[in-house]
């Protein structure tokens, strides 16, 4: 298959490529070399290379700044996912789109499933949810999934973040009441090179097994370092004041992915001993 990928220099986006170039001819694009938000040289692009498959990673992720940002980011998230289902439904591409658990509000008492109702308390999420609509409104041919707490080797991410901190300031602060599944990049690119041409469409909760606090994972990377677990020093959300709210309790069930597919994720933590490896 022909394969298009957007934001392909991210830590996802690394991965999917070295999971799917021996198999498949690979178009992996990034922001200078193809702008979501520019409908007209999409349409350009996708016409003239026709693509199988598109896997949309393009986002603006950093919460914080799509709350201070809000404009920026719905014209990324949410337009910009829109403009590639025109594009992907003009050529007859399958298109698959990468979103959140922070389409959901976080007060459930049990791991959200893909029919429990998105209530998104931050702009991020607001434009995520934007996207997915877009998607599921346009193209029939969509694998819509959701993940959360992504981490891979070539990216910003949690596990960078700890040993940065950690690095600089000797003692970490992570908060304990926030809840979710951090999700290893390269079990998720398999997962997604699973689903692409299975014409199994639909959204998928998708994410490595497990769950855990931010502060439990923070001991956990470093440990998985050589360095002190108790480094890591627990604090409530609160304290933190950030622009942006976060679900307390953002676990996806991922039933209906491994029941569809036959796979299940590696647990977090042996994706972590992964991390390290490849790092």
């Amino acid at each position: 298959m022909k394969i298009l990928i957007t934001g392909a220099a991210g830590q996802l986006g690394q991965a999917l490529r070295l999971e799917l170039e021996p198999r498949h001819e690979v178009l992996a694009t990034d922001l200078e070399d193809l702008d979501v938000r520019d409908l007209s040289a999409l349409r350009a692009y996708v016409s003239a290379e026709r693509p199988n498959v598109i896997l949309h990673l393009a986002a603006l992720t950093q919460v914080d700044v799509c709350e201070q940002r809000p404009e920026a980011a719905f014209e990324v998230n949410t337009l910009g996912t829109r403009y590639v289902a025109l594009a992907a439904r003009e050529v007859g591409a399958e298109l698959a789109v990468l979103s959140s658990d922070y389409v959901f509000n976080g007060r459930a008492a049990s791991p959200y499933r893909e029919y429990d109702n998105p209530d998104p308390i931050n702009v991020y999420g607001r434009s995520k949810l934007g996207g997915e609509r877009a998607v599921t409104s346009l193209l029939a041919a969509h694998y819509v999934v959701r993940t959360s707490g992504l981490f891979g080797p070539g990216g910003a991410n949690f596990v960078a973040a700890i040993l940065a901190a950690h690095r600089r300031d000797g003692r970490v602060k992570v908060v304990h009441d926030q809840v979710c599944r951090p999700t290893y990049a390269g079990d998720l690119s398999r997962a997604l090179a699973r689903m692409v041409g299975s014409g199994n469409y639909g959204i998928y909760h998708v994410a490595s097994a497990g769950e855990t606090s931010w502060f439990e994972f923070a001991r956990a990377i470093l440990k998985a370092a050589g360095e002190n677990p108790d480094a890591a020093e627990p604090i409530g959300s609160d304290a933190l004041d950030r622009p942006a709210a976060r679900p307390p309790y953002s676990v996806l069930d991922t039933r209906s992915y491994e029941l569809t597919f036959g796979h299940i994720l590696p647990h977090w933590n042996e994706g972590l001993e992964a991390y390290f490896a490849e790092a």
